[in-house]
C-alpha cells in the first residue's frame, strides 16, 4: 500500500480537501487528497484494493462513495481483499479478533434500545454473540441520515469498527456510514 501511495503521489501536487473535522485525535490531518490532474487519491488506492474504508462520526464526507468503490475491489478480490486478515468476517468468527479494525456481515436477529443505547444483536444470547451498540447522543445522525437503527431487525448488514469485548464483540457504531444494509 505504502508503495502503491508512492507510485500515485510522488513527484505530484496534492490537494487536501476538508470534509469535516481536520485532525484526528493523533493529530493527523484528515483530508481527501486531489492530485494536480484531478485524481481522487483515497478512491485510486480503494481501486486498486490498497486501503479499507474509515471514517469518523465527525468526518464523514463522501464515505459512501469511497464504500461503493471498495465493495467492487473487493468483489473482485484485489490486493489485501485477497488476503485472509481483511476478509470480511461472521459473526461466529469475530471473537478472535477482538482489538482490531474489522468488518462483520451478518443478520440484525434483534434491535433494542435499552436506556438511549441501541442495541444490533446478531446471535441468540447478547451476552456473548456479536452485537453493534449505537451510544447515546449518537442516534441523531442516523435519523438525519434516513436510517433507523431498529428497523434493521431482521436485515443483513455489514459493520465496520474497531471490535471491542463487551459481553462479547462489539463494535461501536458512532455514525451511520459504519453500517451498510445488503441485500
Amino acid at each position: 500500500a505504502k508503495a502503491a501511495l508512492a507510485e500515485l503521489v510522488k513527484g505530484r501536487r496534492v490537494t487536501p480537501a476538508y470534509g469535516g473535522k481536520r485532525m484526528d485525535r493523533y493529530e493527523r490531518k484528515l483530508a481527501h487528497l486531489f492530485r494536480d490532474d484531478g485524481l481522487w487519491v483515497q478512491a485510486a488506492m480503494l481501486r486498486r484494493g490498497m486501503a479499507r474504508v474509515y471514517s469518523f462520526a465527525d468526518n464523514r464526507a463522501l464515505v459512501r462513495e469511497l464504500q461503493t468503490i471498495e465493495a467492487k475491489a473487493r468483489r473482485a478480490g484485489k490486493a489485501i481483499w485477497g488476503k485472509p486478515y481483511y476478509r470480511v468476517r461472521t459473526r461466529q468468527e469475530v471473537r478472535e479478533d477482538v482489538g482490531s479494525f474489522q468488518l462483520v456481515m451478518g443478520r440484525v436477529r434483534e434491535a433494542a434500545e435499552v436506556d438511549g443505547r441501541i442495541y444490533l444483536n446478531f446471535g441468540k444470547d447478547w451476552r456473548t454473540d456479536f452485537t453493534v451498540m449505537i451510544p447515546p447522543g449518537h442516534t441523531q445522525r442516523f435519523a438525519d441520515a434516513g436510517m433507523d437503527p431498529l428497523g434493521l431487525e431482521g436485515r443483513w448488514v455489514r459493520v465496520r469498527g474497531w471490535i471491542e469485548d463487551y459481553n462479547g464483540p462489539m463494535i461501536e457504531a458512532t455514525h451511520p456510514e459504519q453500517i451498510e444494509v445488503t441485500p
